[in-house]
């Protein structure tokens, strides 16, 4: 697997992951935890999106 498969199948992963914490955020009765886990989604699709740019071969990955 090249490096850049290698990239895009971690972005996958969090985007993965993002979703179910999402998802999790929406059942969650207690208001802090589920800003909680709506902010670690949020932190995981960025770093999915910088994931991504860098498989692609992108070398300014957005902030």
């Amino acid at each position: 697997m090249s490096p850049a498969d290698e990239a895009m199948e971690r972005a996958r992963q969090m985007r993965d992951k993002a979703k179910e914490l999402n998802e999790a955020a929406e059942r969650a009765g207690d208001p802090k935890e589920r800003k909680r886990l709506q902010e670690k989604a949020g932190r995981l699709e960025r770093q999915s999106e910088q994931e991504s740019s860098m498989g692609s071969g992108d070398i300014y990955p957005s902030l």
